[in-house]
């Protein structure tokens, strides 16, 4: 049997039940914003503009994450659809939010006359901490794991704590903890976009793309483990394409998570994790060709509906030095020579 150690519910409020689902998600979004939040004040981009971001941008992620999720899985929901809107029992796909937050944020910054490239950079690093805390929704909910392992796997060879593996015990079978591999893999991630976003070579747009490439990367290996896949039924020569790239996982022990052939032959996020791969260095290598123009991620960020907002450093090279003398003092000095002449 199934040995859950919290309760999904938090606390309940007569029929409203409150779930570390949802609150972890929430913390999530938070802390990601913070960073951005952060990181703008820096360009002189007010927190306002990034809380307003947050406030509409997350609704409109989630409704693309359910959206996305319940388009693949739709023969689950046609005859009951009111659990479309039950999203604390999980079921949100992470690609489709990220469509969803994508779209959203380009309307929004070109409403305030941001250009979208500058304003997702600073973003990036935050979406990998939303990710790296909302994973932990899926450990509370014990869901999104990979296929069985043994006990000892988790207890001797990953060496994790005690309320970790026997969260990992569904209905009497340890598994393995997909959500832990993905959660760490984007620890390494962050650091490497807040080492790269202090680096002068890298131009608009890279770091957005590179969250993108490492984050691909990832879920394409760790998802060949799960179990629970969105899947469909596609072209063998696809089928054994992506069998083939995921082969590196088997050379280190590890073996695809069962997915029902009836159910589909292809997992529908590695197949966007290559074309997200693909897409994100395709962008990078064009404009780095075609284009020596592009502003640096360091570079000063323009709003056309407002003022040149500047970085620290370039904000240091506007400060007056104390030896500076300021234009009134010139006029008073002037003046005060001009009357010793006439005495």
């Amino acid at each position: 049997m199934a040995t859950l150690l919290l309760d999904p519910v938090v606390f309940s409020i007569g029929s409203l039940q409150v779930h570390w689902y949802g609150l972890i998600l929430g913390l999530g979004a938070l802390a990601g914003i913070m960073l951005a939040m952060r990181e703008g004040r820096r360009f002189g981009i007010s927190s306002e503009f990034f809380m307003d971001l947050l406030l509409i941008g997350v609704p409109s992620a989630l409704v693309g994450a359910r959206i996305y999720y319940v388009a693949f899985t739709w023969e689950d929901y046609k005859d009951n659809l009111w659990d479309v809107f039950k999203i604390w029992n999980g079921g949100i796909a992470i690609y489709g939010a990220l469509i969803g937050a994508i779209i959203f944020a380009f309307f929004y910054t070109r409403h305030h006359g941001y250009k979208f490239w500058r304003i997702v950079d600073i973003c990036a690093p935050g979406l990998l901490i939303g990710q790296i805390i909302g994973r932990w929704g899926n450990f509370i909910n014990q869901e999104a794991y990979g296929g069985p392992v043994e006990q000892s796997f988790l207890k001797d060879t990953l060496h994790l704590p005690d309320f970790i593996v026997n969260q990992m015990n569904v209905q009497g079978i340890f598994h393995h903890p997909t959500f832990l591999y993905e959660s760490v893999w984007n620890i390494v991630g962050l650091v490497i976009l807040l080492v790269l976003r202090r680096q002068k070579f890298l131009r608009a747009a890279e770091l957005f793309l590179s969250y993108f490439i490492w984050y691909a990367i990832g879920r394409f290996f760790i998802e060949g483990l799960r179990t629970d896949s969105l899947a469909f039924n596609g072209p063998d020569w696809l089928a054994s394409l992506v069998d083939g790239l995921w082969a590196p996982m088997r050379w280190l022990g590890f073996e695809y998570g069962y997915l029902d052939v009836d159910y589909g032959n292809v997992r529908i996020s590695q197949l966007l994790a290559i074309l997200f791969f693909i897409f994100a260095v395709a962008i990078i290598i064009y404009r780095r060709v075609t284009d020596q123009t592009i502003e640096r991620y360091l570079d000063p960020i323009v709003s056309t509906k407002g003022s040149v907002d500047k970085t620290p450093e370039a904000s240091l090279n506007d400060k007056p030095s104390k030896k500076t003398i300021t234009s009134d003092r010139v006029l008073h000095e002037e003046e005060s020579f001009k009357d010793i002449k006439k005495e």
